[in-house]
């Protein structure tokens, strides 16, 4: 079967290449790729990767074979999952917990963005609680996870605050549900109930002067490569406040992060309320230009490769 491989080659490559086909475990679905959403934490380290090697944690597909422990939709049903790895292919097997029949209005590429970004913007404001009037703050506010973090706590009565790393950035997160838009975190003022944090090193390290007490600061990226580290002291002088770390992975298998949650915003795509803000599209026969364009951080929201037969 087709799938796109890393090159190996000097700096990022993919390519269309033939693989061996998955033999699904007894908990998983076999899905034929329509869709998958490409993520920055995919594309970054490419040119590492062994030459023929198949990444993709996005899928967008119709079940083609039920899984053998009778879980999960009926084969010819829509649907959207999350896998590990191996999702940038014709076939890929998909954990059934971690799978969710799409509604017939939300098109393809809509769905293809909550896997990952819409998981982890999920998990990470039910791990801060959201208290009614709460102040949140969402570092990389411009990407994927942030866009959708933004309704996603609007909607629940949040004020945010969205932080981006230039100017141009700025589009279209008001309208979005951001209350204000700065740029770099040392422009933000005052304390946060909650803060999503995806920048890593320095922008790390100031989140946590800004968090309140009793507050929560989710950590779930270092798009900047730069490590963070925050003083043991800190915790002396933010008695109650919490640092919970977030990997969307982990959360999948530990708390059966999955169907239900990627049902409830499938339903909010349905009926208006959530924007999935796809910026980019492109077939996966010719991948590398939106690759690139996510390496050099000029999509402003998510970036979709469609599967063509």
């Amino acid at each position: 079967m087709k799938a796109l491989v890393t090159t190996g080659s000097i700096g990022p490559g993919l390519e269309l290449g033939e693989v061996d086909p998955p033999q699904p475990a007894s908990g998983e679905a076999l899905v034929e790729l329509t869709a998958t959403s490409l993520n920055r934490g995919e594309v970054r380290h490419l040119a590492e990767e062994e030459p023929g090697t198949v990444l993709g944690w996005d899928v967008v597909g119709t079940v083609a074979q039920h899984a053998a422990d009778g879980s999960g939709p009926p084969v010819g049903t829509r649907v959207v999952g999350l896998v590990g790895g191996r999702g940038w292919a014709e076939q890929v097997a998909v954990p059934t917990h971690a799978l969710a029949a799409i509604p017939d209005d939300v098109p393809d590429a809509a769905a293809a963005v909550l896997p990952i970004a819409g998981l982890t913007a999920w998990r990470a404001l039910e791990m801060g609680g959201l208290p009614l009037g709460a102040r949140v703050l969402v570092t990389g506010a411009a990407g994927g996870v942030g866009r959708l973090a933004i309704q996603l706590a609007s909607a629940a009565g949040a004020a945010v605050t969205a932080v981006i790393g230039r100017p141009e950035r700025r589009t279209g997160l008001v309208q979005l549900g951001a209350s204000e838009v700065v740029v770099g975190i040392d422009a933000a003022t005052g304390s946060f109930d909650l803060i999503l944090e995806s920048v890593g090193g320095e922008s790390l390290r100031r989140a946590s002067e800004l968090l309140a007490p009793e507050g929560t600061l989710v950590t779930y990226g270092r798009s900047s490569g730069e490590d963070g580290a925050i003083d043991p002291y800190w915790f002396g002088g933010h008695s109650g406040a919490h640092i919970e770390g977030l990997l969307v992975f982990t959360e999948v298998d530990r708390r059966r992060l999955g169907t239900v949650q990627l049902e409830k915003m499938l339903t909010l795509i349905s009926s208006g309320r959530l924007d999935p803000q796809v910026t980019r599209t492109r077939p996966w026969s010719d991948p590398m230009p939106l690759v690139q364009a996510l390496l050099d951080r000029e999509v402003d929201g998510k970036a979709v490769l469609t599967v063509n037969p």
